[in-house]
């Protein structure tokens, strides 16, 4: 299992735009992508599970990554946070 930490640094938030590239790059690969919040954790891979968040600028999320390809999901999804969030 990997992990990945990342404080928002959008002044927005994850809103509907990067919440739907962020699902679409989790949905690259077979394993379970998770992300939480300060308040709860869902699928990476539902954009309504991930809006529902409501994660604003400042808070820190984690992803955890489990399955086959892991090494290379939890690379994507820091490059991902770090380009667009």
């Amino acid at each position: 299992m990997k992990t990945v930490e990342y404080t928002i640094k959008d002044a927005l938030g994850i809103h509907a735009r990067p919440a739907g590239l962020l699902v679409k790059e989790a949905g690259k690969f077979a394993s379970k992508i998770m992300i939480a919040s300060p308040k709860k954790e869902v699928d990476a891979k539902r954009i309504m599970g991930v809006m529902s968040l409501g994660v604003k600028c400042g808070d820190t999320v984690k992803i955890t990554i489990e399955g086959e390809d892991e090494e290379a999901a939890a690379a994507a999804m820091q490059a991902f946070l770090e380009s667009n969030l």
